[in-house]
């Protein structure tokens, strides 16, 4: 018997689900995606397979046949404490760490169920700090996220058979669920109103964001999810991922997703039990470190604040006495970033009208919306746009500085940073990059000055004073990041340091 060939419009289909769903379906996987494409045709309106996918290619998908394909196209296999060395580093490790550092700051633990399927993995993670003695209701809350709405609804009632089960801890289903007389295992209120289900699209560019909760996050754990995407799609997601964590939180994804070129932002780090990927430092102003406030992209506080404030008039580099103290700080090369700005700048003083404060701002906010959707290039060149309308504002240098410095363009940062520092020398998060700047080059002594430097500032502000333009950073907990950033520099040889 000749075997039909597979429909014309399969690599035109392949192509749009992999644009706008993720998936990633190879020639050889055709045949299977024809099938389920069949399945999937009554619920779509249509009787067969070709009528089907030309109705899918006459226009971009619908939220409800997005859903509905997520049905057909997805499989849903898991279940709870799946790779146990996991939560193993969890509960000896990560959530003993974590805990420690809400409750100093007074927030709570945010974490990420991506792709959470039918609840499960949601779920375990909420038996975990229950089982830790450390889940009060303010103490931590649990996004869970999927694009199969049947998955999520299923998980929404907490009711699981005895697959759900297979190589689960016994002491898991005996202590945190109820057996029905149908068979099923029900999970316990004050388990299931731990975690909050809702639709979302990870190929979608929405993320991280304050309307659908994926900003600030601690940990984020989408496992079992990327091998189903193109590398393409999961280097974009992986750079999603990357700004909905907070600084210092991490990305548990499963062994077979792990790839050092696929996740080049982030640092692996190996547990006894599993190896999970780090974001450890603090460089980029658009993303959030702590409370629940990371600006998306068309939702960013305006850079240009500080422009209807008094900016710190520019330094007079012939004062002896501050002179001085820059040479007691480790901070001379002001000198040299005063000579190098525009001669003009110190008669310039605010005189850019009300018109040009808004074009400014109008600037500044183009920039951080490129660069929070990964667009750095773009970014640049409207940053250097705000900077020549406002070459005063210490902001935007800042600003333009991050961007370099995400693009791997160093020596381009530490000038704009410098810049920022000769137009406002108390820029506390100035130091802290340059600081940052200066480890990763292996320039520690001068990483300690910047970071001693930041630290002086801080000193006087009340703990919950907030730092500005850090996007809800308080001073207390910047201070407490680079305390423990500056001791890991005593640990580093003195001979080590790059001359």
């Amino acid at each position: 018997m000749k075997s039909a060939l597979p429909h014309p419009l399969l690599p035109q289909l392949s192509q749009l689900l992999e644009m706008e769903m993720g998936l990633y379906y190879p020639t050889t996987s055709w045949g299977d995606l024809e099938r389920r494409i069949a399945a999937a045709a009554p619920a779509l309106g249509m009787m067969d397979v070709g009528s089907c996918i030309r109705q899918l290619l006459s226009a971009s998908l619908t939220r409800r046949q997005i859903e509905i394909l997520a049905r057909h196209l997805t499989v849903g296999e898991t279940y709870f404490f799946r790779e146990k060395g996991y939560f193993d580093v969890l509960e000896e490790h990560i959530f003993p760490q974590l805990l420690r550092a809400c409750a100093h700051s007074h927030r709570q633990l945010r974490i990420w169920s991506a792709g959470c399927c039918t609840g499960e993995e949601p779920y375990s993670i909420a038996i975990l700090l229950d089982r830790l003695g450390q889940y009060a209701p303010d103490t931590a809350t649990i996004m869970a996220t999927d694009i199969n709405p049947v998955f999520l609804e299923k998980a929404a009632t907490g009711l699981y058979g005895e697959w759900s089960f297979r190589g689960t801890p016994a002491w898991v289903k005996e202590l945190y669920f109820k057996r029905r007389k149908n068979g099923q295992f029900e999970l316990l209120p004050h388990i299931r109103k731990r975690v909050t289900f809702s639709y979302l699209n990870l190929a979608e560019e929405s993320y991280p964001g304050i309307t659908n909760g994926a900003d600030a996050m601690d940990i984020i754990f989408c496992r079992n999810v990327l091998m189903y995407f193109s590398p393409d799609r999961v280097m974009r997601i992986g750079r999603n991922l990357h700004r909905s964590l907070t600084h210092g939180g991490w990305l548990i994804l499963s062994p077979v997703e792990m790839s050092h070129n696929l996740f080049p932002q982030f640092k692996q780090t190996t547990f006894p039990t599993a190896i999970l990927y780090h974001k450890p430092t603090i460089t980029e102003p658009w993303e959030n470190t702590g409370k629940h406030n990371a600006p998306m992209p068309d939702m960013q506080p305006d850079c240009g604040s500080m422009s209807v404030q008094a900016l710190t008039p520019p330094l007079h580099v012939k004062d002896e006495k501050t002179l001085l103290s820059f040479k007691d700080s480790g901070m001379e090369w002001l000198i040299e970033a005063a000579a190098a700005m525009p001669a003009q700048t110190a008669e310039m003083g605010n005189a850019e009208s009300p018109k040009d404060d808004e074009k400014f701002e109008t600037l500044c906010h183009t920039a951080r919306s490129y660069a929070n959707l990964g667009k750095l290039t773009e970014a640049v060149s409207w940053c250097e746009k705000a900077i020549a309308v406002n070459k005063l504002n210490p902001a935007a240098h800042y600003l333009l500085a991050t961007i370099c410095q995400e693009l791997g363009q160093s020596t381009t940062a530490i000038q704009s940073l410098r810049h920022t520092l000769y137009l406002d020398p108390d820029f506390v998060l100035a130091h802290f990059a340059l600081g940052n700047l200066c480890m990763s080059l292996n320039r520690y002594r001068e990483a300690n000055r910047h970071f001693g430097n930041a630290l002086a500032l801080l000193s006087p502000h009340p703990y919950d004073e907030l730092v500005p333009e850090s996007n809800g950073l308080t001073a207390g907990r910047l201070s407490d990041i680079i305390t423990s950033v500056r001791s890991s520099i005593l640990l580093v040889p003195q001979e080590s340091e790059a001359q």
